[in-house]
């Protein structure tokens, strides 16, 4: 992997990252830009819950489903400009130019998995998908050494019924100046389990999970993908490395070279679910691909138990059934208790059952 850092004309940060090691990424950004907004956004405590909530007005102006020829996360060509100076390339991490976290309150970046407007993840060789977790990795770390950084959550969002505004294949990722919510109960019910046990909830749940097979996905010698036991989606994975690391960094060389394979066959089976059909079929029929959020849980940076912690992938839609959404509804959103219409033993069924040949 070649990383070659530059800076895009209103002073964020852009860099590029390339299979070949003598690729040359020298094309300067000629927008004529104002330099970048840094205003700090307001993090603000919710006194009853305790929950930090990011008060970001600045990001009411942000773009919003332009058409292809307007896309900002293509590459610059034929004199129109945008976020990306070059006329092609690998991967392009760079600073949001409408970032949720500012300043003193972190930061988010956007990730550009290809410079094909019309791909997906799922699209993608083997390599390509390398690349892209080296790039997670390498931002992970670097951002983790940031003042302020307290936790760095790498994700994608697919679809507009996700919310996606930009169609572009890309994911994000936040660099938190706290702990989230989510991953504080994570903490919290970890360090009972122990408390209880004597043993890693982490540790548990998967071995739980290859022991009563029904819900498993996936299962190899570096990584494992299931249906977890109350599965809060109508079609919920998750995927663990079989030995526990705190993030991805930390990830062995034999797990990072078996996960492309891994999770690209995930998100094609994910394609395939409501269907049944490969992707020309799906061309051919103008089926809507399916949305979808994957979202890597890593340790808090500087948590006194972190080694606890396992890193693990989760990855759901809100896709109940064809052409029908799961909606946020009063138990959901009012009290966080979630009703899911699907068994998980019954998704995880139909998700071996569209397996590639």
């Amino acid at each position: 992997m070649k990383k070659t850092a530059t800076r895009l004309a209103d002073g964020r940060e852009l860099l590029y990252y390339d299979s070949r090691d003598d690729a040359v990424r020298d094309a300067v950004d000629l927008r004529p830009l104002d330099p970048a907004d840094h205003r700090t956004t307001d993090i603000r405590r919710d006194p009853l819950l305790g929950d930090s909530v990011a008060i970001a007005s600045h990001r009411q102006t942000r773009t919003y489903h332009p058409p292809p020829d307007q896309c900002p996360l293509c590459p610059s060509r034929d004199g129109r400009l945008t976020e990306i100076p070059a006329a092609d390339y690998d991967v392009a991490v760079f600073e949001n130019r409408f970032p949720a976290l500012t300043g003193d309150a972190g930061r988010c970046e956007v990730v550009c998995f290809t410079d094909d407007h019309d791909a997906s993840f799922a699209d993608l060789g083997e390599e390509r998908a390398a690349l892209v977790l080296d790039a997670w990795t390498d931002r992970s770390a670097e951002l983790a050494t940031h003042p302020g950084v307290e936790q760095v959550f790498c994700f994608e969002n697919r679809g507009r019924e996700i919310g996606v505004t930009l169609g572009h294949p890309h994911g994000q990722i936040y660099a938190y100046p706290f702990v989230t919510p989510r991953t504080d109960r994570m903490l919290a019910t970890a360090a009972a389990h122990r408390e209880t046990t004597g043993r890693n909830v982490f540790d548990d749940t998967l071995a739980a999970e290859r022991a009563d097979g029904r819900r498993i996905v996936l299962d190899g010698p570096h990584w494992t993908a299931f249906v977890p036991y109350a599965a809060h989606w109508p079609y919920e994975v998750h995927l663990y490395p079989r030995r526990r690391v705190p993030g991805l960094p930390d990830l062995d060389d034999a797990a990072r070279a078996t996960f492309p394979a891994v999770y690209l066959e995930l998100l094609r089976r994910f394609d395939r679910i409501f269907d049944g059909r490969d992707g020309a079929e799906r061309a051919t029929h103008d089926v809507p691909p399916t949305p979808y959020i994957s979202a890597w849980h890593q340790a808090p940076v500087h948590h006194t138990h972190r080694s606890e912690f396992g890193l693990h992938l989760e990855l759901f839609t809100n896709r109940r059934t064809p052409g029908k959404l799961k909606f946020l509804a009063g138990s959901e959103s009012g009290m966080n208790v979630f009703i899911n219409d699907v068994p998980p033993e019954s998704a995880a069924e139909r998700l071996r059952e569209v397996a590639s040949e």
